[in-house]
């Protein structure tokens, strides 16, 4: 499986830090927000990582170069401006390959997160071997969170495990998804497309499934969270 990491946002509330530093590359605890997510996929396996970039991106290509210090073989998906998620995507296409693949943002902190079993979240058969078909499978997964204070009208409800648009309780989604490269096909290269829309077309139509993570996360939005964090208390 490959990864896709979002590293293309210029952090608008984080600023004046990233005037001259990209999101991904502030420090938590010591380490850069984006190094936590490589040597987390490495650990569990998976080394071919895809980063998109647009703000100060030859800064994260400095950091990370083609990932041999990580065990991993990183490649670029610059972008003039940045493209949201889903036109990230279909950017990089080309690099991610017809197969399932893990996308995170590059901007939460989530530590602990096993990457190993992302590999296994869109499976082609039932457990009795039954080959779904296309409309039979999920296209999505995605993995959600306790909703923090700044957003406590979550994003998503879960019924057993299939993600939907509207019921209660409502999750906030993680930023860690796994998907099909089909369900990007619409979304022309180079245009901009968010992600939220296209999630819930899918959500609606029963095809996105998700569990929620019990674990350490935080999104990194402001200065105030990456100060809480960088102190010892949980953003």
């Amino acid at each position: 499986m490959k990864a896709m990491i979002f590293a293309a946002g210029r952090g608008e509330r984080m600023r004046p830090l990233t005037d001259t530093c990209p999101k991904p590359l502030l420090k938590v605890r010591g380490r850069p927000l984006i190094v936590w997510h490589v040597l987390n996929l490495v650990r569990a396996g998976i080394t071919d990582i895809v980063v998109n970039h647009a703000h100060l991106g030859h800064m994260i290509e400095e950091a990370l170069g083609d990932g041999a210090r990580f065990g991993a073989h990183i490649r670029y998906s610059p972008e003039a401006t940045a493209l949201e998620t889903a036109g990230a995507v279909a950017q990089a296409r080309h690099l991610l390959g017809e197969e399932p693949f893990v996308a995170i943002s590059g901007d939460i902190y989530i530590p602990y997160f096993d990457f190993a079993q992302v590999c296994d979240a869109l499976p082609d058969c039932d457990v009795l071997g039954n080959v779904y078909t296309a409309e039979q499978r999920d296209i999505a997964w995605l993995y959600l969170v306790e909703n923090p204070p700044y957003h406590p009208q979550g994003d998503f409800g879960l019924d057993f495990y299939s993600i939907r648009n509207e019921g209660q309780p409502q999750w906030t989604f993680a930023n860690i998804g796994v998907y099909r490269p089909e369900m990007f096909d619409g979304i022309v290269p180079g245009s901009h497309a968010k992600l939220g829309p296209l999630l819930r077309e899918h959500a609606a139509r029963g095809r996105v499934g998700g569990e929620v993570y019990g674990g350490d996360w935080a999104n990194v939005g402001t200065a105030e969270q990456l100060a809480a964090l960088n102190g010892g208390v949980r953003a």
